[in-house]
C-alpha cells in the first residue's frame, strides 16, 4: 500500500496538506506531537474519503525521530510522497534564546527533515519514483532582525533542498521547496480582525491556499515555489538588496522599540 507522509500534520498548513491529499485519494501517514487533534483528523479523513489514515505521535526534535518515523512507515507500506512541514515560528533576540531551545529548533527544522529525506529519499531513488516537498520560508533569502535563529535554520533547509533536487532528479524523484511568507496559522498570535485585514492586503495567506499551491507545484515537479504576489515582491527585493540595507530601517525609533521588547 502506498502512502503520503506529512509531518506537522495536526494543524495549520500540515492539516491542509492532509485534507487536500486525502481528497486526491491518497492514503496518509500523519505525524505530529499533538495526539488528540492528530487522532481526530485521522478519523475524520478516513471516514470522509474512505482512505487508510495512520498517525504517529512523536516529538520531531528527538535525536531518533526520523528513524522511528521511517520504521513506522515502512512497516505499513511504501511512502511515495514525503511532505516535510513541521516547524515553529521564533522571533526574538538570539542572545535571549536558551541553549536548549537552539538544540530544539535546529533539530526540528534541520536535522530531522534532512534525515527523513535521507531515509525516504534513498528508498524512492531505489524505486526510481517519488516526490518530496519541503516547507521552507521567505526568511531564507535575507537576514532579518530578531529572526536570526529561525531564519538561519531556513537558510540551511533551502540550500539542502536545492542540492537534493540536483542529486535526486536523475533518479526519478522530485524535490519541491516552498517559500511562504506570513501564513494565517496558530503560529501567529493575532486577533481575528488583524488576520482578516492582513489577508485582504495580501500580506498574509491562508493555510489552505499555501497547501493547495504547494501540492500543485509538487505534482508539476517544480523545483521551487514562492506563493503570493506580495511574498514574491519581498523575496525579489531581499535578493537584490544587500543585508546592510536593513540598518537604516532598524534605527527607526518605533522599530527599535519593538526590537528591544523581543
Amino acid at each position: 500500500m502506498k502512502f503520503t507522509l506529512i509531518t506537522g500534520a495536526s494543524s495549520g498548513i500540515g492539516a491542509q496538506y492532509a485534507h487536500l491529499s486525502a481528497k486526491e485519494g491518497n492514503n496518509l501517514i500523519l505525524v505530529s506531537n499533538q495526539p488528540k487533534p492528530l487522532q481526530e483528523l485521522s478519523e475524520k479523513l478516513s471516514a470522509q474519503y474512505g482512505i487508510t489514515v495512520k498517525y504517529l505521535d512523536i516529538d520531531l526534535s528527538e535525536a531518533d525521530a526520523a528513524e522511528c518515523i521511517f520504521d513506522f512507515a515502512t512497516n505499513l507500506g511504501e511512502v511515495d510522497t514525503l511532505i516535510s512541514n513541521a516547524g515553529v515560528l521564533h522571533c526574538g533576540k538570539f542572545c535571549n534564546a536558551t541553549p536548549e531551545y537552539i538544540d530544539f529548533i535546529t533539530a526540528l527544522h534541520c536535522t530531522t527533515p534532512m534525515k527523513l529525506c535521507r531515509l525516504f529519499g534513498a528508498d524512492m531513488a531505489s524505486r526510481r519514483c517519488g516526490k518530496i516537498l519541503i516547507m521552507c520560508s521567505m526568511t531564507a533569502w535575507t537576514p532579518y532582525p530578531t529572526m536570526s535563529l529561525y531564519g538561519s535554520t531556513k537558510v540551511l533547509l533551502k540550500n539542502f533542498a536545492q542540492s537534493l533536487w540536483y542529486e535526486l532528479r536523475e533518479c526519478g524523484v522530485s524535490v519541491t521547496t516552498v517559500f511562504p511568507g506570513a501564513v494565517d496559522t496558530p503560529l501567529y498570535n493575532l486577533d481575528t480582525t488583524t488576520r482578516k485585514v492582513l489577508r485582504a492586503l495580501g500580506v498574509m495567506s491562508s493555510a489552505e491556499s499555501i497547501a493547495r499551491k504547494g501540492l500543485r507545484a509538487m505534482h508539476r515537479r517544480r523545483r521551487t515555489l514562492v506563493p503570493g504576489l506580495f511574498t514574491k515582491f519581498v523575496v525579489l527585493i531581499c535578493r537584490l538588496l544587500p543585508a546592510v540595507a536593513l540598518l537604516p530601517v532598524i534605527k527607526i525609533p518605533a522599530i527599535r522599540r519593538i526590537l528591544d521588547r523581543l
